[in-house]
């Protein structure tokens, strides 16, 4: 007997009211969003209002709608620029939000393809603005946007500014130009060329805010500075913005060669000479996808552009050919999103907190929001200066911003939400603490700061950064710990840390006879800290790891150092002068002083310099590394360099003498690596580096 279908469910009235809002709500942030580079909401929180239109679509029948957000790719073209119909349509993507959707779209393609294995080709999926380019007889003769799919915006002469992008393709030995080639890819804006364009328009507001005139609006993010410039009416200003692009499949093609799979269609647009990622993978199982896709969203910010998830393609055209399309996607290919680095959220209020040096940094406080992995209520406003360019007000929609373990940063405001009657936030004159000292601002530096040195906000800043991993690494003495100790008048300064008892630490909240003895055994624990670990966390202005370090090797303890001249300190290695003059100043100031005796009689060690017995092959070299070694961390990399007398800074320089490479190494600084000729070496390289200090026979720029 045939199983007879179950009758949908009839949706309520609220749920229909739901669906037609989600519809006007979703067509609209499209529209904002494609048409006029202008979105008012994250992309996390579009990709929800798809979800929750889609599962209402699923669950009722009746709501199911040919004209949906969920059945079209994009919106109609503006009457900008020209329309252009695409011969071979520009479909989106589905998406896959985590490993179990992921998992569900690799079921679905199993099913449909039977018992035949499947090879997957994994490709970063680049933060920016889809285009497809026509070239006629070897020539570039259209560019257009992707559109609604079927019809898309003409931007040629702005895409022929791109200088990535060839304006002839010349044919190969037995393969010549084809009589129509159609190449599909991403134009973006690179992280580089974003940070320069941010701070024109930075700059610019400078000047405006000067002359009392309204900021101008400051891009939030690459890919909305990037569409907006490859849309401008004058492709001049395109040429100027310096994009670039990534090629990832092709589109029509009449007379050319026939492939079977897509990496062979990537391998010949490379050939012809376009930008082809060099990150694409091919992978032969869903485990490898997943383990790629993990891969970068952990190390996405090695990479010179932004990405925001990975397209995972089924590599075989015959197996595409069966799996086919729906009515907006294709089934042989799914998008996994990466959990979002930016969310919009309401700004309630702007505080400013003081630093252990007095500076006074704004903040804001958010209506909380996840973003980045966690649940931010508060975020960084930089200074007093960046709130001006930024013009953000208390009650804006704000775009919140954070990457990895950076700490959460308020970007921009969504001016099209500011509310009416929001004003301009004024920066305090007064200090937040209890003293209520006056706040300066110097004119030749953008930080305020409270001068008076008496200030427990400060004090109590200097205590935290003693304690934590850069200074002393006191396990236990945290933030609210500080606060405590400091309320109850029992640490006044860094030296008194080491006299508490635990008989003290039991008179405070929160502590037990078994927590109070970690506590109080990890300050003493701490006093055999190496001699670079205590000079940091001294806290001295301008004085940070690596130049305690070679002051620590140079004058060997902390006694000889507080007895250099000025002169003599700016001598050694990544000091100078400014450096130098910052501890002279900090060792004659009579509370520095005190603190300095309560640590000797304490029993702090002044003089632990772990001299390395290694030889001295790269004095006066500095070498970075990028990517994972075998038999190396990347810490133990990096040692392995200071140990023999070298520096092993973060980024690449024209300074620098050799850029290690290893596995999932940045692009960014490869290229960095590239543009300045700097020698690039593999393990075994940076092997013969660290045992003679000379670079092998094979070294070079290009590798």
């Amino acid at each position: 007997m045939a199983r007879v279908p179950k009758p949908s469910m009839t949706p309520s009235a609220e749920q229909i009211q739901r669906y037609d809002e989600l519809c006007q709500l979703i067509s609209r942030h499209n529209d904002l969003y494609h048409a006029h580079d202008s979105p008012e909401i994250s992309d996390a929180d579009f990709d929800a209002l798809v979800r929750e239109l889609r599962a209402l679509e699923e669950k009722f029948v009746e709501l199911n709608d040919s004209t949906s957000p969920t059945k079209t790719v994009g919106p109609v073209a503006t009457t900008t620029f020209d329309p252009v119909r695409h011969r071979v349509p520009m479909t989106s993507l589905d998406n896959a939000m985590d490993a179990t959707e992921l998992q569900a779209w690799g079921d679905r393609v199993a099913k449909i393809l039977g018992d035949v294995s499947v090879r997957y080709v994994c490709e970063l999926k680049i933060d920016g603005l889809a285009v497809s380019i026509r070239y006629e007889q070897g020539l570039l003769v259209q560019a257009a946007t992707r559109g609604d799919g079927q019809v898309g915006e003409d931007v040629t002469a702005n895409v022929a500014t791109i200088s990535s992008i060839p304006a002839t393709i010349v044919g190969q030995l037995l393969l010549p130009v084809p009589e129509v080639l159609e190449i599909r890819g991403e134009v973006y804006m690179s992280t580089t060329a974003f940070q320069k364009f941010r701070t024109e328009k930075e700059a610019e507001n400078l000047r405006r805010v000067a002359d009392a005139k309204q900021p101008v609006a400051v891009p939030v993010n690459p890919r909305n500075a990037g569409a907006g410039s490859l849309r401008q009416k004058d492709s001049r200003i395109t040429a100027s913005r310096e994009l670039s692009l990534w090629t990832y499949q092709l589109g029509e093609v009449v007379g050319g060669p026939e492939f079977l799979s897509h990496h062979e269609t990537l391998q010949y647009l490379e050939s012809l000479g376009f930008p082809v990622n060099p990150e694409i993978k091919i992978v032969s199982s869903l485990e490898e996808v997943f383990a790629f896709c993990k891969y970068w969203e952990t190390n996405r910010h090695d990479l010179g552009y932004e990405i925001d998830g990975v397209a995972v393609k089924v590599d075989d055209l015959n197996q595409r050919e069966i799996l086919g399309f729906t009515s907006r996607a294709p089934r042989w290919a799914i998008a996994c999103k990466f959990p979002p680095e930016e969310r919009n959220t309401v700004l309630l209020n702007i505080g400013v907190s003081i630093g252990r040096t007095g500076r006074a940094t704004p903040f804001a406080v958010l209506d909380p929001v996840f973003v980045g992995g966690s649940t931010v209520s508060m975020a960084t406003l930089h200074n007093r200066d960046q709130v001006a360019l930024k013009d953000v007000r208390v009650g804006d929609t704000v775009v919140v911003r954070k990457a990895g373990d950076v700490i959460p940063e308020v970007v921009g405001p969504v001016l099209s939400l500011r509310p009416a009657g929001a004003v301009a936030w004024t920066f305090p004159t007064l200090c937040p603490c209890p003293i209520g000292s006056p706040l300066v601002k110097q004119d030749d530096v953008a930080d305020t700061k409270c001068v008076e040195p008496t200030c427990p906000f400060q004090r109590d800043q200097r205590i935290i950064y003693f304690a934590s991993r850069t200074g002393m690494d006191i396990e236990g003495l945290g933030e609210r710990t500080v606060f405590a100790l400091s309320d109850e008048g029992l640490v006044s300064d860094v030296g008194d840390l080491y006299s508490l008892s635990v008989e003290q630490l039991l008179t405070l909240d929160g502590f037990a006879e078994l927590s109070a003895t970690n506590l109080v055994d990890a300050i003493r624990g701490s006093a055999t800290r190496p001699l670079p670990k205590l000079l940091t966390a001294l806290g001295i202005k301008h004085l940070g790891p690596a130049a305690s370090e070679s002051l620590s090797r140079e004058f060997g303890s902390l006694d000889n150092i507080s007895a250099a001249t000025p002169e003599q300190l700016a001598q050694v290695d990544g000091v100078g002068d400014i450096i130098a003059q910052s501890i002279s100043e900090w060792f004659l100031q009579k509370e520095n002083a005190d603190i300095i005796k309560k640590l000797r009689l304490a029993g702090v060690d002044f003089g632990n310099v772990i001299i390395s017995t290694a030889e001295q092959t790269l004095i006066g070299k500095a070498v970075v590394v990028t990517g994972t070694l075998d038999n190396y961390s990347r810490q133990s990399a990096q040692s392995a360099i200071t140990d023999r007398g070298g520096k092993s800074p973060g980024s690449v320089s024209a300074k620098t003498f050799a850029v290690v490479v290893g596995a999932g190494a940045g692009a960014s600084k490869l290229s960095s690596a590239q543009e300045l000729q700097i020698p690039i070496l593999d393990q075994e390289g940076f092997e013969h580096l660290l045992a003679t200090g000379n670079l092998p026979p094979t070294a070079s720029a290009t590798s």
